[in-house]
């Protein structure tokens, strides 16, 4: 250790009173972390990247600081949602330390851990107060039935008003218009579960009848429209 001559020729102080760190909820437990390997911790983060062209959202579940499951879920640019293959390949196995100063090419999944770190480290995590966390899959809870992000996409101009392209369910393939053609409805199709059913041996036209579904007062609609193309169902 080199200190300067200034600190060098000072006389010695006692410090007096240091309890130490502020104890933190992990897992059910209050924790005083001193070291990478005293954090255990399920959360998300959420980063964009530095044109704010796009966005990421990063599920984490670390066990005694190293990352035992990632899960990576992109919006924006092609570069960034192939980055989410790096980064899944990447980041488990690794602590949150060197996760945080790791180069994930894409400035969204780097913010992204960065605000996740904070949140762990904190105390602030999904699994403060589980008893024993959340087990390694729950990230894949997260998504649901059919394992696909769920995704909200809506568009709309002040000269035609809006269309929804996907929400909650899923696909939307036609919205439906009252006498006043406000949307009091939709109609949808969810591409995870009718994967699944074609996986199953479904035939694909089946598959997309059993996968579908509406939300609303479709049945009283004057006119259903495709979102897209704009032309009405009949």
């Amino acid at each position: 250790m080199i200190y300067s001559k200034e600190v060098e020729e000072m006389c010695p102080v006692a410090q007096g009173v240091h309890h130490g760190c502020a104890p933190i909820p992990e897992e059910a437990k209050w924790v005083k972390a001193k070291e990478v390997k005293d954090i255990s911790a399920y959360t998300h983060g959420v980063g964009w990247c530095a044109p704010q062209q796009g966005a990421c959202k990063l599920s984490l579940n670390v066990k005694d600081g190293i990352i035992q499951e990632a899960l990576v879920e992109t919006i924006g640019c092609s570069g960034m949602t192939h980055s989410a293959a790096m980064a899944a390949e990447i980041l488990p196995g690794l602590t949150i330390l060197e996760a945080l100063n790791t180069d994930l090419v894409c400035d969204a999944i780097n913010t992204a851990m960065r605000e996740l770190f904070l949140q762990i480290v904190y105390g602030r995590s999904q699994s403060a107060f589980s008893e024993d966390g959340l087990a390694i899959g729950a990230g894949l809870e997260d998504l649901g039935k059919g394992l696909r992000s769920m995704v909200g996409t809506t568009y709309g101009t002040l000269k035609k008003g809006p269309r929804y392209l996907e929400l909650t369910e899923g696909y939307i393939t036609a919205v439906a218009l009252d006498e006043e053609d406000q949307i009091i409805g939709y109609k949808y199709v969810n591409f995870g579960r009718m994967m699944d059913f074609i996986k199953g041996g479904e035939e694909p036209k089946a598959a997309l009848e059993k996968a579908s579904g509406q939300y609303g007062r479709v049945a009283d609609a004057v006119k259903l429209i495709d979102p897209r193309t704009d032309k009405e169902i009949k």
